[in-house]
């Protein structure tokens, strides 16, 4: 877990300093305090055969996310705050269910006031949770297809907020340092199992707490033109329970612009928490996507 907490830090360094090679700095407009973006896109793909000798499998699949930054900064404040949605299913032919290939939801919210230089004393929080029901997937006795509910929104739900420092050069580069952090992991009491086996959470209890150290970091560069690189980098280490095992989350969105409405989007994340799954967790989208920006 080290190694590959180190490699990923490598690798958002590299890609940080690069960004130091060709900075692209704009004026910003004094008497505005608020600024925001978004952008709603949506993948579709759809595979059919018939006699196809080699094998394949008809199915139907979209995703639809959302990616919205509201912004404030006025004198010594600012304040970043930036909401990340999507869902997506795949329905196949020889299943009874349509599945999910993504599904969440993610608010960060980041405050800091002037320290010194590109340094700011800061407060921050984090939401995370699904939309809609996850389910496990099995077969009967007779070899039918069937599904158990496992997961649903809010269960699990994860809360994180703490006092800190941030280093802010501007709205595209910046991280955070959290050292005391407070995490809480909220489920259904329906779910949970006997030792902590459901996301951390004692059997018939609804939350976890833990108090630990939490460092977060965003860079968003601009490697060509019409080419973009999004990356979100949260990390976090609990004083309580096995310090030495760091929760990491990593997130790379890639958006290659066709044109005003088309674009090749990839999105790829990485998930270590020992609590839910000892392993990696990884996900990955790749498509064409209709976009609209607002």
């Amino acid at each position: 877990m080290k190694k590959s907490t180190l490699i990923i830090l490598c690798v958002f360094g590299m890609i940080s300093a690069l960004a130091q090679e060709k900075p692209t700095e704009t004026i910003p407009d004094s008497t505005k305090t608020w600024t925001t973006k978004g952008n709603i896109s949506l993948l579709f793909n759809q595979s059919n055969f018939n006699n196809w000798l080699s094998g394949g499998e008809n199915n139907l699949s979209g995703n639809l996310g959302v990616n919205y930054d509201f912004n404030y900064k006025k004198e010594e404040w600012t304040w970043d705050n930036k909401v990340i949605a999507s869902y997506g299913v795949v329905k196949t032919k020889n299943s009874p269910f349509e599945k999910k290939t993504d599904d969440r939801f993610e608010l960060n919210s980041l405050l800091g006031k002037k320290a010194t230089g590109y340094w700011f004393y800061s407060g921050f929080l984090n939401f995370k949770t699904q939309i809609t029901q996850g389910y496990v997937y099995g077969k009967d006795a007779n070899g039918t297809e069937i599904r158990t509910e496992y997961t649903d929104v809010l269960s699990p739900g994860y809360l994180m907020f703490g006092p800190g420092m941030l280093w802010k050069k501007n709205d595209n580069l910046k991280f955070n340092l959290a050292p005391a952090t407070s995490k809480i992991t909220i489920v259904d009491k329906e779910f949970t199992l006997p030792n902590e086996a459901y996301f951390g959470v004692k059997e018939g209890e609804t939350t976890r707490y833990e108090l630990g150290f939490h460092a977060s970091g965003y860079y968003k560069l601009v490697i060509m033109a019409n080419v973009s690189i999004e990356n979100i980098l949260g990390l976090y280490s609990n004083y309580l329970e096995d310090p030495q095992n760091v929760d990491l989350d990593y997130q790379m969105n890639v958006v290659m612009k066709i044109n005003r409405y088309l674009t090749t989007n990839i999105a790829f994340q990485t998930i270590y928490d020992d609590n839910a799954f000892r392993g990696f967790q990884t996900r990955q989208v790749f498509g064409v996507a209709v976009n609209y920006g607002f």
